[in-house]
């Protein structure tokens, strides 16, 4: 259960089939109890998700960010730049619409849509269902590009590898701190839209400084999806970790 946001269950179409998430009509009295049931079966199916990765060499790596951060620019760009190189797909979370994912696939990605509804954020189990819907290759990359929201995605586990945050130089350098279990949970914060810091007023040091301050090991890379400015670096990040889980698939294999 989001505490922050009430969400609750609802209808969840992955691809034009219905799911049902969890329960939205909860008294305040069994708020903390169903909370922590909630977590500990989104947990359960989590490390189901994780192991289907390890078992077959996929890195997964849960892109979360507020709307506006140019979260789906970045990606589409990404998986462009990527799949002639390494097999890539994509889960796309949003409340409606597919459009996201039909941006995925006009690249030649395969993309799973996930729409939630009322639900502000992906669990574990909606990510298990996408999986069984079209499951990636062995030895490939599957980002899953959450809703919109700095708040819930925090909490919910979906058995991916790391979470990356992405933040746009538009929105403010005090994010990290006013939302910091997002980037506290997050492994790599992406700032986006540098291209466009000559005209704006947006203090870079004080925003590192910021993140540094709710996660010390956060590693940040500064990006443009537009000019392309830090991809480079971006995806060193993606295929060092790749060579992580490489590794650790030889070693248990």
């Amino acid at each position: 259960m989001c505490t922050d946001c009430g969400c609750g269950t609802n209808k969840v179409t992955i691809d034009g089939r219905h799911h049902h998430a969890h329960d939205p009509h909860i008294g305040d009295s069994r708020k903390v109890r169903i909370e922590i049931d909630i977590l500990a079966k989104n947990n359960e199916y989590a490390a189901s998700n994780r192991t289907f990765f390890a078992k077959r060499g996929i890195l997964a790596l849960n892109l979360v960010s507020s709307p506006g951060s140019g979260k789906t620019s970045l990606l589409t760009r990404t998986v462009d730049d990527l799949k002639s190189t390494i097999s890539v797909a994509v889960i796309e979370g949003d409340q409606q619409t597919a459009n996201d994912a039909e941006r995925i696939r006009a690249t030649g990605v395969s993309a799973v849509q996930i729409n939630t509804g009322k639900g502000c954020h992906l669990d574990a189990h909606m990510v298990g269902h996408a999986l069984e819907k079209r499951a990636p290759q062995t030895n490939s990359i599957l980002f899953i590009e959450n809703v919109g929201n700095l708040v819930c995605p925090a909490e919910f586990d979906l058995g991916e590898a790391h979470k990356v945050a992405i933040l746009s130089v538009t929105e403010g350098e005090d994010k990290p701190i006013k939302y910091p279990d997002m980037f506290h949970a997050a492994d790599v914060m992406l700032l986006n839209k540098i291209d466009l810091l000559p005209y704006l007023e947006f203090d870079v040091d004080q925003c590192i400084a910021y993140a540094k301050r709710v996660n010390p090991n956060i590693e940040i890379i500064q990006v443009s999806a537009a000019k392309g400015d830090g991809l480079k670096k971006w995806y060193a990040w993606i295929d060092a970790h790749r060579s992580i889980v490489a590794k650790r698939d030889k070693k248990e294999g």
